[in-house]
């Protein structure tokens, strides 16, 4: 599975900003997917994530501002990042959990989020 992402950049507090993913390439075998993040310094944390036809999961700190969605037909997965702080601030990266009995982890080149204080 190949995962492409796109979105991000520069963003003011309190603002938004989407980020979407797109996959190609063994689509149908994709349990899951989602988006990870890694601040500076950080290790790398769950942000959101959708199991096919299963309700999102999120991290804690960012419940009630972002939201995860899928379109199953197209493979995709977006976030949309509303109310943002300055600690939101990271890589983000799209994931993928798939396979056909044994299950692999995919990931997107990752995209730069800046919440600028």
């Amino acid at each position: 599975v190949q995962l492409q992402a796109s979105g991000g950049g520069l963003v003011q507090a309190g603002g938004s900003t989407r980020l979407s993913c797109s996959a190609s390439g063994g689509t149908r075998s994709i349990k899951s997917m989602g988006w990870y993040r890694q601040a500076p310094g950080k290790q790398r944390e769950l942000v959101a994530t959708i199991a096919n036809g299963d309700n999102p999961d999120y991290n804690e700190s960012v419940k009630g501002r972002f939201t995860i969605s899928r379109d199953y037909a197209k493979n995709t997965v977006s976030l949309q990042m509303n109310s943002l702080k300055p600690e939101d601030t990271g890589v983000y990266y799209c994931y993928s959990r798939a396979g056909w009995g044994a299950l692999y982890d995919f990931w997107g080149q990752g995209t730069l989020v800046t919440v600028s204080s």
